[in-house]
């Protein structure tokens, strides 16, 4: 296959890739049956990929054995068209130590038979479990070590990549859902990606095949077992339904016979010229079919004014899909293909243990091993019955360590995920929030803050008082305490209530 010009661009401080990226994730749909893909069949599969100008690779720890694959790739190429591996590390929630972290590396390094991953791209479960700051951390230290080229995230939303930013990560990029049918990347997190120079590397871009000809006029699916497909019905269903996404999908046809390319094309097209969008990630499944000459389209045409103006009028029919990138993973309703990801919730949350307390047969409390809290005698938060008081609350991560310093916004997004830990470890949530109190030092930050508490609360609205103090203790810009008030079954209420 003839070598193609294709399109690059540079993440972080130079690591050049293809702004297609070639998705491994079918491997792992390809190998769901117990059928393994030979290494070396799957690596011929890949070097015609590069021989065709596509050397930037996505993977994953969990895609099958798309590592070991590409490993073999990396034996083999090893002159100036050395292909760019971009994998992931998605570990459960739990303490997050520089030998769990380092030991995370290892394996894909391991897997993929290479001194150095070019991208590493790390997803967490859940943000109320305040080790994945620690993990970081450890992965920009091994960074610094050279066992990693650039650092990366996946499913972060606007608010905890600026989190990590602030608190001094380099990250690099961000990859997250963005396609015609979801466009919650445009938001939020483009501007937060734009403000510190982050790539977002889109995956979905073609809602698993939906976003094609094939599917024009076609009727809604009743049955489905691609894992991709029943995804991205999910999708789908969250924008408006089968009828909204024929709109859009008649919108992109139009679109595509003014420029002669494929339906494909334009869904790809629109989210590369996407503010801050550094690359899209395109899938290959191994050994049935490669896609490279389709690709390559995309590099011959731009979308005109008259082509948005098509698109926008057929997104006005849709919805936009609730939340913020990410959300799909961590809260319902869970937008993906089994439709259920609670049983990746539910490690205990390290730092927010509850114990019965001492003086109160009614009673339990919660320590998160901060030093003020033995120093000066109290708890991060107390219940007595069915009501849980949570005290002041700073953006303090181990004993002492001040996260984010100077960033009230994203301090105010650590804290309010310290809140939901605590209320947690005691058998509530923040949807039991009745009360909250926010102390300031600044009034320049009200904004960032109460954009914060908006995020978590904009559906609970809880009581609240705001109120800029002259000082804090350390190195804080903000201070939130909490009230919740559990909501009973109603067979305990009737219980009590006799």
């Amino acid at each position: 296959m003839t070598r193609m010009d294709i399109e690059r661009t540079v993440l972080g401080e130079g690591l050049s890739i293809t702004r297609i990226l070639t998705g491994l994730w079918q491997v792992a749909d390809i190998e769901k049956d117990g059928h393994t893909i030979d290494p070396e069949t799957g690596a011929d599969a890949l070097e015609a990929y590069v021989n065709a100008g596509f050397d930037t690779f996505d993977m994953a720890d969990h895609y099958g054995s798309a590592e070991i694959i590409a490993g073999r790739l990396l034996d083999r190429v090893r002159d100036d068209r050395r292909p760019v591996v971009c994998t992931k590390w998605c570990p459960p929630p739990g303490p997050m130590s520089d030998d769990t972290v380092r030991a995370g590396v290892a394996e894909r390094l391991r897997r993929l038979g290479a001194e150095r991953v070019d991208l590493l791209q790390f997803h967490w479960w859940r943000f109320d479990h305040p080790a994945w700051l620690d993990a970081l951390h450890g992965l920009a230290r091994l960074r610094d070590e050279g066992l990693i080229a650039e650092l990366g995230v996946t499913n972060f939303d606007a608010a905890h990549l600026q989190l990590a930013l602030s608190d001094g990560i380099p990250i690099a990029s961000n990859q997250v859902a963005f396609s015609l049918i979801d466009r919650r990347a445009s938001g939020p997190l483009s501007e937060v990606a734009s403000r510190w120079g982050v790539g977002l590397l889109a995956y979905g871009t073609l809602g698993g095949g939906f976003l094609s000809e094939r599917w024009l006029h076609a009727e809604d699916p009743t049955a489905l077992s691609d894992w991709s497909k029943m995804k991205y019905r999910r999708f789908i269903e969250a924008a408006g339904g089968w009828p909204a996404f024929q709109a859009v999908l008649c919108a992109a046809a139009e679109v595509a016979a003014r420029h002669g390319v494929s339906i494909s094309n334009v869904a790809s097209r629109w989210v590369l010229e996407q503010p801050r969008v550094a690359g899209v990630i395109i899938g290959a499944r191994l050994g049935e079919a490669n896609h490279s000459a389709s690709n390559a389209r995309l590099f011959d045409f731009a979308l005109d004014k008259d082509d948005h103006a098509c698109l926008d009028e057929a997104f006005a029919r849709t919805k936009m899909v609730p939340g913020d990138c990410g959300d799909e993973y961590r809260k319902p309703p869970f937008l993906t293909a089994s439709g259920d990801l609670s049983h990746h919730l539910d490690a205990p949350l390290a730092g927010a243990k509850a114990s019965q307390t001492p003086h109160r047969s009614n009673g339990a409390r919660v320590l998160s091993g901060t030093y003020w809290e033995d120093a000066a005698g109290y708890c991060r938060a107390q219940r007595i019955g069915d009501r849980i008081l949570v005290s002041g609350t700073t953006a303090t991560s181990g004993a002492d360590r001040v996260v984010a310093p100077g960033d009230a916004g994203a301090q105010a997004t650590y804290i309010l995920d310290k809140i939901a830990s605590a209320l947690a470890a005691l058998g509530a949530s923040l949807e039991d929030v009745i009360r909250t109190r926010i102390y300031l030092i600044d009034p320049a930050d009200v904004d960032a803050v109460a954009a914060a508490h908006g995020r978590v609360f904009a559906e609970i609205k809880p009581a609240n008082t705001l109120v800029v103090v002259a000082k804090l203790i350390g190195d804080y810009a903000v201070e939130i305490e909490a009230e919740a008030m559990l909501r009973l079954k109603p067979e305990v209420r009737q219980e009590q209530e006799t």
